[in-house]
């Protein structure tokens, strides 16, 4: 069952698809875990049924075959519904906006989703839910958690979570009497020793496609000490650390990457690595079955994987949540919602999933635990470990965030192309600050 866990993990990655706003839903006066005191006995919501939605997603899979023992224990039924990942936002969007939803709990993407359904009013803040000592809430990374607060509310609790990571070839640094890199620095001098284009054989591939490349060049943007927007919200997109990254990124997919970066995203840079046709890659952590997977790779045997390069600013990776578990505003069973999202996020079946499934959790003891690390290869846990410090967010923490990432990655295009990317970033940067201007509004 792991190993037909692990080729599902490829589902993890983010991709796009915000909700327009809608019209706020009332919540009931009383937030989750303060409600009136429940009937006394052990099973105190026995009989009541669940209805949770969430994405086909290896996390849905490795949770279903552990919904019976949840009922088995508590009486709640769980009725679980599951769609393809914009198919979810789209079947959220339309129940929440119309009203009247009888949703209990739902996977949501965070980075993605979290803004515009909180101020669209739709979350159930889970903070008092998650207050009971025993289910040690401290236990979350700081980022994962980070990751699902917006404005002060507690958006969901993290189920999956993923970190921008070096994949390479280990025979081929070998052959060429090269280190591992571990500077930006180093990784640009080792694309460009490895790249044999006659033999079709490339230095460096990554994302090139307009807006999902802005999630995996965000690592290279902080460890250039850049970001988004600076502490008094402008812009700095055309900043001298976002000209360098930008600069670096394209350089590396324009002189050492395959031909048609502009059309990659993940499927297809990680398919050019499994097919043994690049050297060094940087994506997500979770994408990992893809290259190490001998049914899935050509060169399982022969990749390995490190810690994000550093740069000026040092290595500074994005440490994300990925898919958190939620709770709507509008729902009928509060208490039972919370029991259930309690027991879905807790130690114990977090390393279930995390074990059986290859679904990396957000629980720091689960992680410390030697069970908690076996369904993974050593040198992408010593990888993943090396990232907990990492930034909660991999692209502009902001509402319109499909179309902030639209307006950035139009930019790093322009530089993959050759052309005047100064000018380019100063555009997209004005364009930007137009976005983040409108939202203060």
């Amino acid at each position: 069952m792991r190993s037909a866990l692990r080729k599902l993990l490829p589902l993890m990655l983010l991709l796009a698809l915000v909700a327009g706003c809608a019209a706020p839903v009332t919540a009931p006066a009383a937030p989750a875990g303060e409600e009136a005191a429940a009937p006394e006995g052990e099973m105190p919501y026995a009989g009541t049924t669940l209805r949770m939605v969430g994405a086909n997603h290896p996390w849905q899979v490795a949770i279903t075959p552990l919904l019976a023992d949840f009922e088995a224990e508590t009486g709640i039924k769980v009725e679980f519904e599951s769609y393809g990942e914009d198919q979810l936002n789209q079947k959220l969007t339309t129940e929440f906006t119309a009203g009247g939803s009888d949703i209990d709990v739902f996977m949501q993407r965070p980075l993605q989703e979290a803004r515009v359904m909180q101020m669209n009013g739709w979350y159930e803040d889970l903070t008092a839910c998650v207050s009971d000592p025993d289910y040690d809430f401290e236990d979350f990374a700081a980022g994962a958690v980070g990751t699902e607060t917006v404005n002060g509310v507690l958006t969901g609790i993290p189920i999956v979570t993923e970190q921008e990571v070096l994949y390479y070839r280990k025979d081929l640094l070998e052959e060429a009497g090269l280190a591992v890199p571990t500077t930006l620095d180093e990784l640009k001098a080792a694309a460009e020793a490895l790249t044999d284009r006659d033999n079709e054989l490339y230095g460096f591939v990554a994302r090139g496609q307009r807006s999902p490349l802005v999630t995996q060049f965000s690592s290279f943007l902080y460890s250039s000490g850049g970001d988004w927007f600076d502490e008094n919200r402008q812009a700095t997109i055309n900043a001298p650390e976002a000209l360098a990254a930008i600069e670096l990124y394209s350089t590396l997919l324009r002189e050492y990457g395959p031909p048609g970066v502009l059309n990659m995203s993940w499927p297809q840079a990680v398919a050019v690595f499994a097919q043994g046709n690049a050297a060094l890659y940087t994506d997500a952590s979770s994408i990992y079955a893809n290259l190490l997977d001998p049914e899935l790779s050509t060169v399982a045997d022969k990749t390995g994987v490190a810690v994000f390069p550093a740069g000026p600013a040092g290595s500074v990776m994005y440490n994300v949540t990925s898919w958190g578990l939620s709770m709507p505003s509008s729902s009928d069973n509060k208490e039972a919602a919370c029991e259930f999202i309690k027991w879905a996020t807790s130690k114990e079946i977090v390393l279930k999933t995390q074990v059986d499934g290859a679904v990396p959790g957000a629980r720091e003891s689960v992680w410390a635990d030697p069970a908690g690390t076996t369904a993974f290869p050593a040198d992408w846990v010593e990888a993943v470990a090396a990232s907990a410090n990492g930034r909660g967010y991999d692209r502009p923490l902001v509402t319109a965030v499909t179309e902030a990432r639209d307006i950035i990655g139009g930019a790093v295009n322009v530089a993959i192309e050759g052309g005047d990317f100064v000018a380019a970033a100063n555009d997209a940067n004005a364009q930007f600050q137009a976005l983040l201007d409108a939202e203060q509004q």
